[in-house]
């Protein structure tokens, strides 16, 4: 396949137009899922394109509902949950996040993408700058790549050496089963993609302007290295799948589906179950005589452009 030809450059407007659609989502809250799928003709989707759409629109939207739920249940039981998104450059772990958080409260479910370690904290034990990061009671943590940086990118480009990686495949074990004990339930997903389908995705990142700013020196040198993340996933996912913390593989070639069958798969991991709610008044505003409103000086207002 090159980038070239004319199945892979109509995939390429196909994946830009669902990368629009993904930023569409966030703003569809209460509009109906027809006005998406009946609006905009550049791509020519077809009728099943039209209908596998409005599944996914509806499917999405009815286990983000569940996803409310379940927060709702961690936040009453005190439930503390960390889930790891592991997977190659372009495999869609952070399409998955954003869908799973979109509809959630910030400050029961959060967000731990952690850069590159800093001089300082390449010489703490490893795992030391993950743990500030570790919920509490009534929370939920999702990394965007984990501690699992050790077995796959610092393995393959030799940013740690053997003693440290072998270290890591000692300690990783005993480190989840110590979280596990502490009442943290950890679920470990590797998001799993074919050379063809992330070969076209970093083709999509260069074609489109909004993305290109994702496409780093590393993910190129990754490319490259394709067999050497190979051997390493699967060095990692035998020697850290345990019983306290499995590994589960989603098959991500298809963004859209991935997104569900995940989504689906977290809310069969935990028990959660409707949690009663207050009722909610809204009070009357309180009104007094001696209020005046201020007029706004017209030199700090934002111009009014569209």
């Amino acid at each position: 396949m090159t980038s070239t030809d004319p199945d892979t450059l109509r995939r390429i407007h196909l994946d830009v137009m669902d990368s629009y659609d993904e930023e569409l989502e966030l703003e569809l809250d209460d509009r109906s899922i027809d006005a998406l799928v009946n609006g905009g003709d550049a791509a020519k989707p077809t009728e099943q394109d039209r209908q596998d759409r409005q599944r996914y629109f509806r499917e999405l939207f009815r286990m983000q509902g569940e996803l409310v739920k379940l927060q709702q249940w961690v936040v009453a039981t005190g439930h503390k949950v960390v889930i790891l998104f592991e997977g190659r450059d372009a495999a869609g772990k952070g399409g998955v996040i954003k869908r799973i958080t979109q509809r959630l409260n910030p400050r029961v479910c959060r967000v731990a993408a952690l850069p590159a370690p800093n001089d300082r904290e390449r010489t703490q034990w490893y795992f030391q700058r993950y743990v500030s990061h570790l919920p509490a009671a009534g929370e939920i943590v999702l990394f965007d790549r984990s501690w699992y940086n050790r077995a796959g990118v610092e393995r393959v480009m030799g940013f740690c050496t053997d003693e440290q990686y072998e270290e890591f495949f000692r300690s990783a074990p005993e480190f989840e089963r110590m979280l596990v004990r502490s009442g943290i339930q950890l679920i470990k997903y590797w998001f799993s993609i074919s050379d063809e389908e992330q070969h076209l995705r970093f083709l999509g990142r260069i074609h489109d302007p909004l993305k290109q700013w994702k496409l780093s020196p590393m993910d190129l040198e990754s490319r490259r290295r394709w067999e050497d993340y190979t051997r390493a996933k699967e060095v990692m996912l035998e020697r850290t799948h345990i019983p306290e913390a499995p590994w589960w593989v989603v098959q991500a070639v298809d963004k859209k589906k991935a997104r569900l069958n995940c989504i689906h798969h977290l809310l069969s991991q935990m028990p959660y179950e409707d949690t009663a709610s207050p009722t909610i008044v809204l009070p009357p505003r309180e009104r007094h005589d001696d209020y005046v409103r201020h007029a706004i000086p017209q030199e700090i207002v934002v111009p009014e452009i569209y």
